[in-house]
């Protein structure tokens, strides 16, 4: 596969999963503020920010900060930005999606231009068309596009993205409400925000029953193996494509970025959230993405911008 088409079908992917996200955490902050009555509580919105690396001059006007992450072009992670990001991507390698995929991608599209400026209270319809949308394409995608490099590509950038995006919030989240291990009432509805935030809070409580405990939270999230959103789940998922892509070329090219996914796979195969958290979550995670980093490097050093010597080589 050419390195341009990889990069693209790569991007795509990750745009579209950021999208989706931040879809999702925007409509959950907007609950939260139903909740909380007439006075919101101004650090919800920073939280948002502070978890998608967005820094803002003001993050208690929750009308500006919901404008930002919903259509400003300028932010990375605003959704109108990553949804037209994806669909200029994928116009790019229209030959290796599916016409199915395009039309999916094209209608989402589509919707955020046709996006007005309109109010916080109005966003709710257009919230819920981004993460119906970002889903529909996932399942268009796996149901009729060829499952081979391409494909893989497509789940590299969709797992390594949901794992840096759910411990950035993770650990923005428990850096804030780390003082105890038993949630009291007061921060009870910021429990339930950050599952719903990572849609796992009907699987948490079938697991767990709806009695919310810190330290579950953190290990459904990070470590469950079976959970599509936990961080572990990411993980596995992610090494499984990088090692189907590496059967197509040679074991000297692929071997660095499956070792550096495997890695990462074993750091969380492996850990047990009592150790964890004595060792400090923060860090953990911090750790996590570190890694996650050095997957992406290595992804475009072995796949994406290889000298052509390698290549030859190979």
């Amino acid at each position: 596969m050419l390195s341009r088409v990889a990069d693209s079908l790569y991007w795509m992917s990750r745009y579209l999963e950021r999208a989706e996200h931040t879809a999702r955490l925007i409509n959950v902050q907007l609950d939260l503020m139903l909740e909380h009555g007439s006075d919101p509580d101004d650090r919800m919105w920073a939280r948002t920010l502070h978890s998608l690396g967005i820094e803002s001059a003001e993050p208690d006007r929750e009308h500006t900060v919901a404008h930002l992450l919903i259509r400003e072009t300028s932010s990375r992670s605003s959704i109108v930005a990553c949804i037209m990001a994806a669909r200029e991507n994928a116009r790019q390698v229209r030959e290796q999606i599916s016409s199915e995929m395009w039309g999916q991608l094209n209608r989402l599209f589509h919707e955020v231009k046709r996006a007005g400026p309109g109010e916080v209270a109005d966003a709710r319809d257009f919230l819920a068309a981004i993460k119906e949308g970002a889903h529909l394409f996932q399942g268009v995608t796996d149901s009729t596009m060829t499952h081979g490099e391409g494909w893989q590509f497509i789940q590299v950038g969709r797992f390594l993205e949901r794992a840096v995006l759910v411990s950035a919030l993770v650990g923005v989240h428990f850096r804030e409400f780390q003082g105890s291990l038993q949630a009291p009432a007061a921060e009870y509805l910021e429990w339930i925000g950050l599952l719903r935030s990572c849609t796992a809070f009907a699987a948490y409580c079938k697991a767990y029953t709806a009695d919310l405990q810190p330290l579950r939270i953190a290990e459904f999230l990070v470590l469950h193996p079976h959970f599509p959103h936990s961080i572990r789940f990411s993980a596995d998922a992610l090494e499984t494509a990088l090692k189907q892509i590496g059967g197509d070329v040679s074991e000297r090219r692929s071997s660095r970025v499956e070792r550096i996914a495997g890695r990462l796979r074993a750091t969380l195969g492996f850990g047990q959230i009592d150790e964890i958290m004595s060792g400090g979550l923060h860090a953990y995670l911090d750790n996590v993405r570190r890694q996650c980093a050095q997957v992406h490097s290595a992804l475009y050093q072995t796949y994406i911008t290889y000298p052509i010597e390698a290549a030859l080589g190979a």
